[in-house]
């Protein structure tokens, strides 16, 4: 499929291909629907296999972000920024500044922060070429580690699937297998302890095991985790988990986590239901680090608390999902793209109205 193909598909508005040979910078910035206000996504540095993997991810991220905004209820677009590139190699300071001043050249339509592969210093660095820029750390004005709201709505999540499933909220006695054990995983980790839950742990880097390994994570191979026998499995590093290979492998009654793009198609949605298998849409739960940069943006500044109180609604926003799928028959995702759907539509009316021209005919 060609690339005006894959953005008739997503109804994409724009994809913008960035580079600079001086620092290396390859990127592609992604903005998929503005109807509501800017677009806001963060930049997330990947070293991809080809291009078309690169394309392929800045055009679902960004429509992820399209939903998530209009669900969480915020007055933005949806957009992303890929960066071809290693993390571990590849971050310098001319990187993100030469970032910065592609991303200042489109006047404010567009706003970034941190995502996988990339670090609140970067934006640091960024910020000094554009304004456009959220998830900054605390001491230069911003709301600070993005992934602390992320894995605590993450959290309430899995609680309000537990509530709808089983008719309780409680995570105590609960098997859970967590993949991922980063930025946000780890931190989920520690709320899932907290409430006497039983964990379940993989990730790649070692470091990252080991340290959950010292909180008494039970630690199993990156790909053994799919085959753990458990309550929920929450997804929290790279995407498309739920695919072909994994559909029939999942022993588990919900899946619920922080990782984007958890559907490798819009289909497995039904295969889930068809297995009974609660799915928590990823553009809801994992909504968190949006709501903080989306509130660093208010005319006021950022506010911790409102923030935080903004994010609590995660919990009843995916029960009214729950209910709505159940009432339709229809995959919980599916769901959750008809009330986004439903609230660009009724906004884009309303930015009509007083635009109306004056005929004197």
């Amino acid at each position: 499929m060609g690339i005006f193909e894959k953005m008739e598909e997503n109804d994409q508005e724009q994809l913008i291909f960035v580079q600079e040979n001086e620092n290396d910078l390859k990127g592609i910035i992604g903005i998929n629907n503005t109807i509501l206000g800017p677009a806001l996504g963060g930049c997330r540095m990947l070293d991809y296999e080809s291009e078309e993997q690169a394309v392929e991810d800045v055009i679902r991220l960004s429509r992820g972000m399209t939903y998530k905004s209009a669900v969480a209820g915020e007055d933005f677009g949806g957009g992303k920024t890929v960066i071809w590139g290693d993390p571990e190699t590849h971050r310098t300071e001319g990187l993100f500044r030469a970032l910065g001043r592609y991303i200042d050249a489109l006047n404010g339509r567009y706003i970034t922060g941190t995502d996988v592969g990339t670090q609140p210093e970067d934006f640091v660095l960024m910020r000094k070429e554009t304004p456009y820029v959220g998830a900054l750390p605390e001491e230069y004005g911003g709301g600070g580690d993005s992934s602390v709201p992320t894995a605590y709505g993450t959290y309430l999540g899995l609680k309000a699937c537990c509530q709808y499933l089983y008719g309780e909220k409680s995570l105590e006695g609960k098997k859970i297998a967590v993949q991922g054990l980063g930025k946000v995983g780890f931190k989920l980790i520690k709320h899932l302890q907290d409430e006497g839950a039983e964990v379940i742990g993989t990730d790649v880097s070692s470091e990252r095991i080991k340290r959950a390994s010292g909180l008494g994570v039970e630690i199993v191979e990156p790909e053994e985790i799919y085959d753990v026998d458990c309550d929920i499995f929450s997804p929290n590093a790279l995407g498309a988990v739920v695919n072909e290979d994994t559909i029939e492998r999942f022993k588990c009654d919900i899946i619920a986590g922080a990782a984007n793009n958890v559907l490798a198609e819009e289909n497995f949605g039904h295969k889930l239901r068809e297995k009974d298998i609660l799915y928590a849409p990823d553009f809801v739960i994992n909504a968190g680090g949006m709501i903080l940069v989306c509130d660093e943006l208010e005319p006021d500044g950022f506010d911790q608390e409102r923030m935080m109180k903004k994010t609590e609604r995660i919990y009843d926003q995916l029960l009214n999902i729950f209910e709505l799928a159940d009432e339709r028959d229809i995959p919980t995702d599916q769901a959750a793209r008809r009330l986004a759907e439903n609230r660009m539509e009724k906004i884009k009316v309303t930015r009509t109205i007083g635009k109306g021209e004056l005929n004197l005919d």
